[in-house]
């Protein structure tokens, strides 16, 4: 399985993820970085900076495989407090 690693942009600051995670394709490395996203947000709070962070995933030979800005993520969150019936 390829590994990809999960780098986190925020500004001129790159935080690098040094041990990445074996996936099977890179749809699964979007989900993957979407959940990160959203678990970020959850714990961090929509703060400005890291609505203009972008996680950049990279393969083995650190090549950029997709782009997921932060924003990007959280456009399609459901509304919880929606009334179901």
């Amino acid at each position: 399985m390829p590994k990809y690693f999960f780098n986190t942009r925020i500004g001129d600051e790159l935080i690098v993820d040094p041990d990445g995670e074996d996936l099977r394709n890179p749809d699964r490395a979007w989900e993957v970085a979407r959940q990160m996203i959203l678990e970020v947000v959850k714990s961090e709070g929509a703060q400005p900076a890291l609505l203009e962070a972008v996680i950049e995933v990279t393969d083995d030979d650190g090549e950029i495989v997709l782009e997921f800005p932060f924003t990007e993520a959280l456009l399609d969150i459901p509304d919880e407090s929606a009334t179901k019936h």
